[in-house]
């Protein structure tokens, strides 16, 4: 179904799309202090004591820092594709609308990762969610590749850049793997996304080529 090309008459524009995915990342990462906001520090009564309480929610800050930052790490790959992508025809828009469903369940895994991290379900749950999301987004490329909503990218390019996407999906199953044993330590995974996504890539990415339009350009190349 993904390999078929969609008629340019039954696409719209991206931007509506890219616009309200931006809206969606941005609550959802703000969605993530309430669970901070829900840890209580009990009554603390002089400097002491309260440092003891805010000691004890450094799995509760942890989760929440790390969730945040992978959030942006797919905020930032939507930028990216959303540089490119032109058109979304309705297959796009599902794949993108489910990959938000992920987007949007995240504060909630999150908040369970922090309550339950003594449980197996508590600690697999969050990298689940992830690793679906993420999987989501590697997906919506491939559907913008083989459907012609990336007009100004040459194939060659377009399939780089897909095989630089597939290092999130890769080192979020890893950590999903690993998550039952390590908790959301598994997470600082996520800190090599670099290096794998420069061996995946196996050369310039044609947004850092000198041939690169301009910035005022991107609407159609990145």
């Amino acid at each position: 179904m993904i390999r078929r090309r969609s008629h340019p008459g039954a696409s719209v524009s991206a931007r509506r799309t890219e616009a309200f995915t931006d809206g969606v990342f941005a609550i959802a990462a703000t969605l993530l202090v309430l669970g901070l906001t829900d840890q209580s520090l009990g009554s603390p009564e002089n400097n002491g004591e309260l440092a003891d309480a805010l000691v004890k929610l450094a799995h509760p800050v942890f989760s929440f820092v790390i969730s945040f930052l992978i959030l942006c790490l797919m905020w930032v790959t939507h930028v990216r594709q959303f540089e490119y992508i032109a058109r979304v025809d309705s297959l796009g828009m599902w794949i993108n609308s489910f990959r938000l469903l992920f987007v949007v369940l995240v504060p909630f895994t999150s908040s369970l990762n922090t309550t339950f991290s003594e449980l197996l379900l508590g600690r697999v749950l969050l990298p689940v969610n992830f690793f679906l999301a993420i999987l989501l987004g590697w997906v919506q490329w491939v559907w913008a590749v083989r459907s012609g909503a990336i007009p100004d990218l040459t194939r060659s390019d377009a399939r780089r850049m897909g095989r630089a996407g597939l290092s999130a999906v890769l080192i979020s199953a890893v950590v999903l793997a690993l998550s039952p044993l390590l908790g959301s330590i598994a997470f600082l995974l996520f800190a090599f996304d670099g290096l794998v996504t420069r061996a995946l890539r196996g050369g310039n990415d044609p947004a850092e080529a000198p041939s690169a339009p301009a910035a005022g350009d991107v609407g159609g190349r990145g």
